[in-house]
């Protein structure tokens, strides 16, 4: 069932993302005179198609993972002499550079309007208060300690966790001075420290713990929430409200203590001491083996944790009027670019491991999460992603519309094209490079599963 959910997902993100960016060019090629014969959604066969009046066809095709608009064009088949100056390659280089644009527009734009949704929807978001920090690490050095609210990093403003992170993913394998705004007890500050060549690692990258700080959080008693239908906390006959109180005898204080009780015994038989109801019953569990990628095996009962309340102190309303939320949705998109654009240098310079890099499965995975969690991270998630897919679009590669681009601005500068054998030896190479950051995306994926 979760693989079910989890395509669904990718279909509906990617369905979303590739109907915005092959619109942005639909309706540019539209109002530069450009005859539009197909808009489809998705590769291979149509599965449902149908015809404006301009006599353009619009598919959902079978395969969901792209989409293409097909333009009337001398260099794909003959074109009868009174539609030739509505195809793509009778106008000029500039409609023709409009046209290859348009689609990372739309992306762009996308971002914005989301973004601007949920500043003025607003939200409510755990102000980024330290927990603990870790002897030696990088927050150690620069100062940060327990109980205090980073405002801004590097003179950025941050309003929660993911903000946080997203600044340290610029930072990663710099060695220079990081800057970090704080307040505690009233008072506000700014801290500086090195950073040293900080870097992510490489198998599984976590900028917050890496860089190391623990969110602050509230006391999470060992109180049981959903018990998984089949798992061994069902099968021993745990309750969603249980209270367990001590295992095997020991006492358990909070959630993380109880986790790592199950954790490290996988296969063994531990004695719960629960309360109920305003009883204690000893109930006795197995925890089944859970293997990781690395070949670690915990232990799993099948039970989550009872929903946690935080305190007012630490929550923020964010919300702003129609018109302050346009410049924090262009900053919050810039944001986005600038993260992508940084990334992507950071690997060709090998300050960013490729194996960082993404493939539909890891996609797919994020989705459904961020579906299952609600309106916001899904938005969120799509913006991001409407940005990075119109940043990379605009990568001057052959065969991506960055590579079109620089194609026809040299044809503008020249007076006349590249010469067709320069265009198909550039294709070439840019299929080449796409295939195989595809196939090398796909491999991470699969290694993370």
């Amino acid at each position: 069932m979760q693989i079910v959910e989890t395509i669904l997902a990718l279909i509906l993100t990617l369905g979303i993302l590739v109907t915005l960016h092959e619109f942005g060019h639909f309706w540019v090629a539209r109002r530069c005179g450009v005859k539009v014969l197909r808009f489809s959604v998705g590769f291979g066969k149509p599965l449902y198609s149908w015809y404006d009046r301009q006599g353009t066809e619009f598919a959902v095709a079978a395969i969901p993972l792209g989409g293409y608009v097909k333009m009337l064009d001398e260099r794909e088949g003959p074109v009868p002499e009174d539609q030739k100056h509505l195809a793509f390659n009778s106008k000029p280089p500039s409609k023709r550079i409009a046209i290859a644009a348009a689609g990372p527009i739309a992306n762009f734009l996308f971002a914005i309007f989301a973004y601007w949704l949920l500043s003025v929807v607003g939200f409510t978001t755990v102000a980024p208060i330290v927990g603990e920090v870790n002897e030696g690490s990088v927050a150690d050095r620069v100062g940060l300690a327990s109980g205090m609210e980073i405002h801004e990093v590097d003179g950025r403003p941050v309003t929660s966790w993911r903000d946080v992170n997203m600044r340290l993913l610029e930072r990663t394998g710099e060695a220079g001075e990081i800057t970090v705004d704080v307040s505690r007890d009233g008072s506000r500050g700014t801290l500086t420290g090195s950073l040293e060549g900080w870097r992510l690692n490489d198998e599984n990258p976590n900028p917050l713990a890496e860089f190391g700080v623990t969110p602050w959080r509230p006391d999470v008693p060992p109180v049981l929430g959903e018990i998984v239908s089949g798992g061994r906390a069902d099968a021993a006959g745990l309750e969603s409200g249980d209270r367990v109180v001590a295992v095997d005898g020991e006492p358990v204080s909070d959630w993380f203590e109880l986790v790592s009780f199950i954790r490290d015994a996988p296969g063994e038989t531990l004695e719960f001491t629960v309360e109920r109801d305003g009883s204690t019953q000893r109930i006795e569990v197995t925890p089944a083996e859970n293997r990781a990628e690395d070949g670690t095996v915990t232990g799993l009962v099948g039970a989550g944790v009872s929903e946690v309340t935080w305190p007012d102190e630490v929550l923020r309303d964010v919300s702003y009027g129609p018109l302050a939320a346009i410049p924090n949705a262009m900053s919050e998109t810039w944001g986005d670019t600038r993260l992508t654009l940084v990334a992507i240098k950071k690997m060709v310079t090998g300050l960013l491991s490729p194996t960082n890099l993404s493939g539909p499965i890891t996609i797919a995975r994020i989705a459904e999460a961020s579906v299952s969690s609600g309106f916001e991270d899904f938005v969120r998630f799509l913006a991001y992603l409407s940005v990075s897919l119109g940043v990379l679009n605009l990568l001057p590669v052959p065969v991506l519309d960055g590579g079109h681009i620089v194609y026809y601005t040299i044809e503008a500068v020249r007076k006349k094209p590249l010469s067709e054998q320069a265009q198909a030896f550039g294709l070439r190479i840019g299929m080449a490079m796409i295939l195989t950051l595809m196939v090398f995306a796909l491999y991470n994926d699969l290694m993370r599963l």
